[in-house]
């Protein structure tokens, strides 16, 4: 906490930012209205509500709370303004540092303050997935006897990183990543508020957008990025923070990439036709440019998705599975070590075999049907389980595949006026060798 030693504590024990702190720490909310991106956990009547103000009618704010979300999007903010405005006690662990005896040191603490004068305590625990099995059972009885107001902060899933009696006694609450929006009214507010840059310089358009860039969701990184490039700027006697001045600050070159303009289009369509050409080198190139220009990952793994499916195909089926637990995963672990995930997403679809049979089959099968060329569906496959449906034919004749010799059943599946066509034309590459062999047989047995 040496952050906060110059400028001590308020009367709960929460740590007040002195005028040297960083501008991330200075910038922390004081009251709820000033919360930005998870007004979602902040509604009337909400268990975070409850927490900030326990004396509210109704049922009683819950004991023990697990804040789960990436970095930088609140969780130490929301614990301080718990304690703060509730006027609790509030003392604050770190996982990395703290172990089973200063956990049980803090819990008799706080026992004996609210045995005696009623004092209650916000236990605030920041990374509480690098606890051991054994620290986290000692904070049951505590949880247990509301002996403490548990606030635990992980950005892992609490689901695999805290143990299960932990989890049953608690509230989950999800932060979401800051969207643009948020980010921008941030940096607006640390701008010209007194507790930030009180007014002492502008920020152009371009490092703005830059900024946006690269904060990447992140509240603590945009305003890391700000103050050093506003002591840049004033170091240099300059009025407002230019994207030199930015790029001075943290000693990396912007990469110029308007999400609206030509770069983006440009360097995402260069993406996907190097990872289509099986350029690994190139496909990787142009994915470090997307992060380091501050990328949606979302976004990225979304366009690796389709390309394993537009240009892999069944050529390699496992590529869309890597593609799809990419997307998963980056959605869950964010910035920056979505980077590794993508990486290994963008080799395994730039090096396998390709094939986009898949792709223009359903295109073909598309064009036939908005030409008009649909036809009835055979009576055999209809619909025979309403009442009456078989008085009209539907069902007749309908062969059972699994009563049949290779589970392939001879008859007529397409509409009469297309029958014979041929949309999925596999290739001679990868799975797909073997996928042709079986098709024609397959074909064969229907009499195609």
């Amino acid at each position: 906490m040496d952050l906060f030693e110059a400028a001590g504590t308020d009367d709960s024990g929460v740590p007040q930012a002195s005028s040297t702190a960083p501008l991330a720490v200075r910038m922390r909310p004081a009251r709820p209205e000033e919360v930005l991106g998870q007004a979602h956990l902040l509604e009337s009547g909400s268990p975070l509500r409850r927490l900030i103000d326990p004396h509210t009618a109704g049922a009683l704010p819950p004991s023990s709370v697990v804040l789960w979300g990436p970095p930088g999007t609140g969780k130490t903010t929301l614990a301080y303004l718990v304690a703060h405005v509730s006027g609790r006690r509030f003392v604050e662990l770190s996982a990395v540092t703290a172990g089973v005896k200063d956990v049980r040191t803090v819990i008799a603490d706080a026992r004996r303050r609210l045995a005696g004068s009623g004092e209650e305590t916000v236990l605030f625990i920041d990374e509480v997935h690098r606890f051991s099995k054994t620290q986290q059972d000692a904070l049951l009885p505590a949880v247990e006897n509301r002996w403490v107001t548990l606030m635990a902060a992980t950005t892992e899933n609490p689901s695999f990183s805290v143990i299960s009696p932990l989890l049953s006694r608690s509230i989950m609450l999800t932060l979401r990543s800051l969207e643009t929006a948020d980010l921008d009214a941030l940096i607006a507010r640390a701008l010209t508020d007194e507790r930030g840059l009180s007014g002492q310089v502008e920020l152009d358009e371009e490092a703005r957008e830059y900024l946006l860039r690269l904060a990447g969701g992140d509240a603590r990184k945009a305003l890391t990025i700000l103050e050093a490039a506003a002591g840049t700027a004033v170091g240099a006697g300059a009025a407002s923070i230019s994207l030199d001045a930015m790029e001075r600050a943290i000693d990396v070159a912007a990469v110029r990439y308007d999400r609206a303009g030509d770069q983006h289009y440009d360097v995402i369509s260069a993406f996907i036709k190097s990872m289509r050409g099986s350029d690994v080198d190139a496909a990787l190139h142009y994915l470090a440019r997307m992060v380091v220009a501050g990328e949606d990952p979302r976004f990225i793994a979304r366009r690796v998705v389709i390309a394993a499916s537009e240009d892999v195909g069944m050529a390699d089926p496992t590529a869309l599975q890597t593609a799809v637990a990419a997307a998963q995963a980056v959605a869950l672990i964010g910035m920056p070590e979505a980077r590794i995930i993508l990486a290994q997403a963008v080799v395994h679809v730039a090096s396998a075999p390709k094939s986009n049979a898949s792709y223009a089959g359903i295109n073909a099968a598309i064009a036939d049907v908005q030409a008009g060329k649909i036809g009835l569906v055979p009576a055999h496959l209809r619909d025979s389980h309403y009442a009456g449906a078989q008085r009209i034919g539907h069902g007749a004749g309908y062969v059972y595949s699994h009563d049949e010799p290779h589970g392939v059943a001879r008859q007529e599946y397409l509409p009469e006026d297309l029958a014979g066509a041929r949309y999925y034309q596999p290739t001679d590459r990868g799975f797909e060798r073997a996928l042709t062999e079986r098709l024609d047989r397959i074909r064969s047995m229907l009499g195609r």
